[in-house]
């Protein structure tokens, strides 16, 4: 077990690991003189309250904080807001906590830091889970965002490739994937489109947008799609597919289709596959942002960071049940399999 100086010496490790070395961690002696005044900040958070999902995030913001020395109820108080996949509510969320004066405001994704942004340009906004914030004009560059946002990268726009590379690995005559997104609130044809149609190209693989806005968008594009054999389905990040998890998840095994997704959690939901960023991670690291800010710190000077875990979950029993043999380069770049 580490001695106090240890753990100590291992946070500020973290802290400066985070900020590229330019930030100084302040002594515990120092952390508890400011644990004296009650700090204000607030989340807005792009899904529903009941999301396991979304409390799971939620908690990872919380064992952040309290590891940098910052306990909601003792030296700091949290406001929360969930949004519910709305972008009119995260709108009406965004100024109403911007009402509230808070001292920093955490944005779970794209949307709910777009609406932040509408509101504000001077409470400091830390974002985690945006595809490219310059497109979104949120900051100017990563390594100088220059307003008052900064946060965490989704992931590269290249892994796009990786999700159709695992496709063609699994189902060898695979021809056609449906991609499955809300073009309201998906990053997809900013960030992704491009390379997708490349590396499709590339894999002799015909893409096929399936634009939803509601389930039951998801309930008729998935079984059009899935009338035509040698299909498959990749879901890239989307908060409108994520809230219908289920339905999606459904409707690709009662069609046998192969999948990838882009995030542990769909695997574990029963999906057949997923390769992407550590999205309970990335939630945790917020809490260095904040706590640096709520110590001084600008966010025009903290660098947006490129995410640096990616993790590949592969449901061995899903694959079973619809009738696929699971490759075994898949399988041994598998993180986690699921039996």
């Amino acid at each position: 077990m580490p001695s106090l100086g240890q753990g100590t010496d291992m946070r500020r490790r973290e802290f400066l690991s985070v900020f590229g070395g330019t930030a100084v961690a302040l002594p515990l002696a120092a952390r508890a003189q400011q644990g004296e005044r009650v700090r204000r900040i607030s989340l807005l958070i792009s899904g529903a309250e009941s999301d396991p999902e979304m409390q799971a995030r939620v908690t990872a913001v919380r064992q952040g904080l309290t590891r940098v020395g910052w306990s909601e109820g003792h030296n700091i108080q949290i406001d929360y807001r969930y949004a519910s996949a709305s972008a009119e509510r995260a709108q009406a969320f965004a100024k109403e906590l911007v009402a509230l004066k808070p001292e920093v405001i955490i944005a779970f994704g794209t949307f709910t830091a777009r609406a932040l942004h509408r509101e504000t340009t001077t409470v400091p906004i830390v974002f985690v889970g945006v595809a490219d914030p310059i497109s979104d004009q949120f900051v100017t560059s990563l390594a100088r965002p220059g307003a008052n946002l900064t946060g965490t990268l989704l992931n590269e726009p290249g892994i796009v490739g990786k999700w159709l590379a695992m496709l063609k690995e699994i189902a060898p005559r695979l021809e056609r994937v449906a991609v499955l997104f809300n073009p309201k609130t998906s990053p997809y044809r900013r960030v992704y489109a491009e390379n997708a149609e490349d590396v499709a190209r590339s894999l002799a693989i015909k893409i096929v947008p399936l634009e939803i806005s509601e389930a039951d968008d998801i309930l008729r594009g998935i079984s059009n799609f899935a009338n035509s054999p040698n299909g498959g389905l990749m879901v890239p990040p989307d908060l409108t597919a994520v809230t219908n998890r289920d339905l999606v998840i459904g409707l690709a095994f009662q069609h046998r289709l192969p999948a990838v997704y882009q995030a542990r959690f769909w695997a574990i939901a029963g999906g057949l596959m997923s390769y992407g960023t550590d999205r309970i991670a990335a939630h945790r690291q917020t809490a260095y942002y904040v706590d640096h800010i709520l110590r001084g710190a600008k966010p025009s000077d903290l660098p947006v960071q490129a995410p640096t875990k990616y993790e590949t979950t592969i449901n061995l029993k899903t694959a079973k049940a619809i009738g696929l043999a699971m490759p075994p380069g898949l399988l041994v770049a598998a993180d986690e399999v699921i039996e």
